[in-house]
């Protein structure tokens, strides 16, 4: 393990455009430069302790599935390689290499394209409640879990701060035009569907993910991250068990601490203790070499 995670990417003559949750965004005019540091988010704020490796985890897994859909919509990535990159980028390796990509600049849609193969998180509270998910009717009986007659389409809005809200697919017609929802709603359940039966076969089932989509010069674009612990709900199928929540790959530790301590959830975060960031790391790592297949990253 690193002996120290890297929360925040610096460079003499450059300042990020953006450092969001998770990445530090560089613009090269019609290109980018995604760096996916290891900060860790939850409950809507950034704990002030990263996960070691976490960025470099996500980076080298959205690759591998950038690889994986190629056939199914182009994606925004230029290169992982950092001699491709700006020489100041190669000269600080230790801060950019296998965590940074350099991406096509595209205009990303203003929502959150999100498939459901399963019955879980706001989905399932909506479901208890109206027997829908983003209003659209599903079977009477279901429990936490089961798992949905057909993977749907279910956009949110892009919160600036607080969570993303639920809309329904004609909502999310009325903010982009019906034909470039109809493109999305298409193409994330086709990703969806392939990322869900290549994870099956390495023994994950592929509850819900989200995708980024944008315009790039009237094409669709898949974007930012894909298919990662942070995007999506990865499940070991081997125990899973509708009717209750499930084991998961992603930061449920962190999230379990921070429910035992009497943080407000509105205020900056208490630090993570050295297990947690350990036990958060693990899930990261199996996740990535399950999937993958691979155990470098």
């Amino acid at each position: 393990m690193e002996t120290k995670a890297l929360c925040e990417t610096h460079l003499p003559a450059r300042t990020p455009i953006a450092r969001g949750k998770v990445r530090d965004i560089y613009d090269l005019g019609d290109q980018l430069v995604i760096v996916a540091t290891d900060r860790i988010s939850a409950f809507d704020w950034v704990n002030p302790v990263g996960i070691p490796d976490k960025g470099k985890i996500l980076t080298q897994m959205s690759l591998f599935w950038f690889e994986q859909t190629a056939d199914i919509v182009p994606n925004h990535l230029i290169s992982a390689d950092l001699k491709d990159f700006p020489e100041d980028f190669q000269a600080d390796a230790d801060q950019f290499e296998r965590r940074s990509m350099l991406v096509h600049k595209c205009a990303i849609f203003p929502i959150e394209c999100v498939v459901r193969g399963y019955m879980a998180g706001s989905g399932w509270k909506e479901y208890q409640k109206h027997g829908t998910i983003c209003r659209i009717p599903l079977p009477a009986g279901l429990v936490e879990a089961s798992k949905l007659p057909e993977p749907i389409f279910t956009p949110s809005t892009k919160a600036t701060e607080g969570h993303d809200l639920n809309i329904s697919p004609d909502e999310a017609a009325d903010i982009i035009g019906q034909e470039w929802a109809g493109k999305l709603a298409e193409t994330a359940l086709k990703l969806y569907k392939r990322a869900h039966d290549v994870a099956a076969t390495r023994g994950i089932l592929l509850c819900d993910t989200k995708f980024e989509f944008g315009d790039f010069h009237g094409s669709l674009m898949l974007a930012d991250e894909v298919l990662t612990p942070d995007s999506s709900r990865f499940w070991p199928a081997n125990e899973y068990a509708p009717g209750r929540a499930q084991a998961s790959y992603d930061k449920q530790f962190v999230r379990d601490y921070l429910e035992t301590t009497d943080w407000d959830k509105n205020s900056p975060q208490p630090p993570l203790p050295t297990d947690v960031v350990a036990r958060t790391r693990e899930k990261y790592v199996e996740a990535y070499q399950k999937l993958t297949g691979r155990t470098d990253f």
